[in-house]
């Protein structure tokens, strides 16, 4: 070849687009349902177009979301990093966090790479983000189509409402005059749910809602064909948590991280993997490996502060797919209702740290309970009506929780407990602990003190509270150890001069329940503490255990803060010694100091108000 033809060649290449032979994502992401909804896997909806991308692609038995909540799993999915690592682990938010300097979420690195990213048109992230950056264009009316150069590979991303958990806020009287396509009588409850015909209807009228988010989806793969690109673009289907009966979405059981994973693989790049089209995979993946993987599919290389894997595109394999058996979650804070649940998958084996299990799962959580099977649920405890399977959700948890998911997957056999099952038990506690310091879990501190310390970059916050974060994960483990075994060591952290210290006592304390009443004269010192969440979470353990009367001290407390987070955190805990311990509350004493927030949630309900 002469020199002159060599460099005409060089010009030539150097005039390709970025872009060239790069393949185009698509997620196409329906709200709030688990795999317990899609016959796809084993029972639930038929869903032709789904099934149609399964058969020229790969279904995921073990897909999951690391939270079972929209702005907490989205904001895991937009940046791979687990939320109580980032420090944005809590719904709603009560303010955002930044992301470490430099890094950015994965869709602005898929930008600065030549694709055209589009959003349509759900956010929710809980991270301080800069729209322009993330997106090319972000609303209901963006799409691919809208790019600026046909040749412009592109990731779309589109969420559908239809299956979102206010489909399910319906009237009796909706109840009793709209039929639903699916049949009530032949739907099959979970164990946990009483058999009335309020949960069949609930339950059928949910399924009915899968088959429309079908036909959208349908919609969406028709216009790709349409387009011509459908071979030159991988779609992911998923849910974006579990849910949305009861016990799924805002629960870190399987019922609320197990998500239907489905992607279609095309023709023109499907030498990108060596799965074959129309196969499933028992391999184990989260929200936190979707970004290295489609960044992976674009030739890209994730940030190495991420805390996902690829699991297509170069460097990955059937086999190594196949052996990744691992799944983390968490649960923190919804709306107004406080929780701290941490959720780890081993193979067949799924483990539950209740950090917080003193709190019945079902504790008033006002949008929750617009639900009407939610509302009969609970009104069938109270009643005495439920057996024991159906009580678990109304009852304190156990301090950790273990279940054979593949003989048990509706997790209500916990196993913890079982000598046959302890040397199970050690190893996923082992793992669990490993897990939480390894992340430096930020949920060891309250959210007040994390909103005003950590949120100008969490994942350096921890790292540098991390002796700390490990010492105080040491104290809530006390509650696993025989009592004669804890006594000492909580009564230390009681008398501690870390006010950190103090806190998770208290709050191990009321774990313990009653073994731990030889340190209520301990707890009764910290009434007075100069810390006002050590003082709520003293009164909590002693009115918990009916030591004293909690309510003076917590409503002390409610009018001197002038942290919302702290007010909030409290109010959490007068409606559980309210609804669960029986003491009176007087709304009418209490005169806040702080701005509103998801307190106004609680204040409705405590006036009187509910399902605000």
């Amino acid at each position: 070849m002469s020199f002159q033809r060599f460099s005409i060649l060089l010009a030539c290449l150097a005039l390709t687009p970025l872009w060239s032979k790069r393949p185009n994502v698509v997620f196409l992401v329906s709200e709030d349902n688990s795999i317990h909804y899609l016959k796809h896997y084993g029972y639930g909806a038929s869903a032709p177009n789904i099934e149609a991308l399964a058969a020229k692609g790969l279904t995921f038995n073990h897909a999951f979301s690391n939270s079972p909540v929209c702005s907490v799993a989205r904001s895991t999915l937009a940046t791979s990093i687990l939320a109580p690592r980032g420090g944005f682990q809590y719904h709603r938010k009560s303010a955002k966090a930044n992301l470490p300097k430099g890094y950015q979420p994965w869709s602005a690195m898929l930008r600065k790479a030549g694709y055209y990213a589009t959003n349509n048109s759900k956010t929710d992230y809980n991270f301080v983000h800069d729209m322009k950056k993330l997106w090319d264009a972000s609303s209901r009316k963006a799409s691919w189509r809208n790019r600026p150069d046909k040749e412009m590979p592109f990731f779309h991303m589109q969420s559908f409402a239809h299956s979102h958990e206010s489909s399910l806020h319906f009237s009796k009287g909706a109840m009793d005059s709209q039929k639903t396509g699916h049949d009530p009588a032949k739907v099959r409850l979970a164990p946990y749910f009483p058999d009335t015909q309020t949960f069949r209807y609930t339950h059928a009228r949910y399924l009915d809602r899968i088959e429309v988010i079908d036909e959208q989806i349908g919609a969406v793969i028709d216009k790709l064909r349409e387009d011509g690109l459908l071979e030159d673009t991988f779609v992911f289907y998923f849910g974006d948590h579990g849910g949305v009966l009861p016990r799924g979405k805002g629960y870190a059981y399987e019922s609320g991280l197990h998500v239907p994973l489905v992607i279609r693989i095309p023709e023109n790049f499907k030498h990108l993997t060596d799965h074959e089209r129309g196969t499933r995979t028992d391999g184990f993946v989260s929200f936190i490996d979707f970004g290295p993987t489609v960044l992976n599919l674009a030739g890209l290389k994730a940030n190495p502060l991420c805390d996902g894997r690829a699991f297509l595109g170069k460097g990955t394999s059937v086999k190594e797919l196949s052996s990744r058996d691992e799944a983390f979650g968490y649960a923190d804070r919804f709306d107004e209702k406080y929780d701290l649940v941490r959720f780890l998958r081993k193979g067949r084996y799924s483990y539950l740290r209740n950090l917080q299990g003193f709190y019945p799962d079902a504790l008033q959580n006002n949008y929750r309970y617009r639900m009407l099977a939610f509302t009969e649920w609970r009104n069938l405890f109270k009643q005495g009506k439920l057996n024991e399977i159906q009580s678990q959700f109304h009852r304190p948890r156990p301090a950790e929780q273990l279940f054979d998911v593949e003989k048990d997957p509706h997790e209500v056999n916990d196993l913890s407990g079982d000598p046959k099952h302890s040397e199970t038990l050690k190893e996923m506690r082992r793992l669990m602990q490993e897990k939480l310091r390894e992340i430096n879990d930020l949920s060891f501190f309250p959210e007040s003190h994390m909103v005003a310390n950590a949120l100008g970059d969490g994942v350096a916050y921890g790292r540098k509270r991390q002796a700390e974060i490990a010492r105080l994960a040491g104290i809530a483990d006390l509650a696993l150890l025989p009592w004669e075994e804890a006594r000492k060591p909580l009564a230390q952290a009681m008398a501690s001069d870390k006010e950190w210290d103090r806190y998770w006592a208290c709050i191990t304390a009321s774990v313990i329940g009653e073994s731990a009443k030889p340190l209520v004269a301990n707890a009764k010192k910290l009434l007075s503490d100069e810390n006002l969440m050590v003082r709520t979470r003293a009164a909590e353990f002693l009115g918990s255990i009916r030591a004293l009367d909690p309510m003076p001290t917590l409503i002390g407390i409610l009018n001197e803060s002038k942290s919302s987070q702290e007010v909030l955190l409290t109010f959490n805990t007068v409606v559980y010694l309210r609804d669960y311990k029986g003491y009176a509350f007087d709304l009418s004493k209490v005169n806040l100091k702080s701005k509103a927030g998801e307190s106004s949630r609680r204040t409705g309900y405590l006036s009187g108000k509910k399902n605000l």
